[in-house]
């Protein structure tokens, strides 16, 4: 398994606990919320509860041992972001920070995609 795909994993998680902070850093640039201020409480408990799922499905990326354990994580990894990139395409009502969030998304599904094709 390379270094590419623990290293994946670390920034997802990073990004999670990022966004369980502060919603903000999902929401702002997705006009779910202000981008500068907090989002409302439960568009913040939303994006909180996209953060966790980050957190911990990076650190299983980051922990799981060779074969089939990390595999599975990078394919948990691989739905979650192409889950994203629709999800957030077809309902963010900005059109230019749908097209954004599908970019990251859709980026982030190829980067860990190829990372599981290395895996196996």
């Amino acid at each position: 398994m390379s270094a590419v795909a623990r290293v994946l994993g670390a920034l997802t998680t990073a990004y999670g606990v990022a966004v369980v902070v502060r919603p903000s850093v999902l929401t702002g640039p997705t006009g779910l919320g202000p981008r500068d201020g907090d989002p409302s409480p439960p568009v913040a408990t939303l994006a909180r509860a996209v953060g966790v799922r980050d957190a911990v499905s990076g650190l299983a990326v980051v922990l799981a041992p060779r074969g089939r354990a990390v595999q599975v994580a990078l394919a948990v990894r691989v739905a979650a972001d192409i889950g994203d990139a629709v999800t957030l395409g077809v309902a963010l009502p900005d059109r230019g920070a749908a097209r954004k969030a599908v970019a990251v998304a859709g980026g982030w599904a190829v980067l860990n995609a190829l990372a599981l094709a290395t895996a196996r």
